[in-house]
């Protein structure tokens, strides 16, 4: 049922959470394959520069937040590949999906409360809203 999914990611531990639902998921569908989607916000891109790191040091950094998703995918032997794209978070996640056909969406929740999600908006709750196949948020 589910074989195209798609893994917001953005290496915190609430995408870990994400990411052992959507191994549980991949091994409970014959021939599910995850892409694991890092957007990077341009915010992030910002403070990454003010840190001082060259761009190589950047891409390394990012690269080093996706090891433990990798390493549990490779213990459960499902099919996986990770990409990292550049742009809003919620509405890249969603044209991704949309333009790769994904089955659904799995992400993880940062757990804000009524006034924060109000006031900060939520990657999560955009995606379940914008997003025309399944979304499942883990908390």
């Amino acid at each position: 049922m589910f074989r195209k999914i798609l893994l917001a990611s953005d290496g915190s531990a609430h995408s870990l959470r994400a990411a052992e639902q959507a191994i549980d998921l991949a091994n409970n569908n014959s021939g599910a394959h995850i892409v694991v989607l890092y957007v990077v916000d341009s915010k992030t891109s910002k403070a990454d520069s003010l840190r001082s790191l060259d761009a190589e040091g950047i891409t390394q950094l990012r690269q080093e937040k996706m090891k433990s998703i990798e390493k549990r995918a490779q213990e459960a032997l499902v099919s996986y590949e990770i990409k990292i794209i550049r742009g809003e978070p919620a509405p890249s996640i969603v044209a991704y999906a949309k333009e790769h056909v994904m089955d659904i969406i799995l992400i993880g929740s940062r757990g804000l409360n009524g006034l924060q999600e109000f006031v900060l908006g939520s990657v999560s709750h955009k995606v379940a809203k914008l997003a025309k196949c399944p979304v499942m948020i883990i908390k």
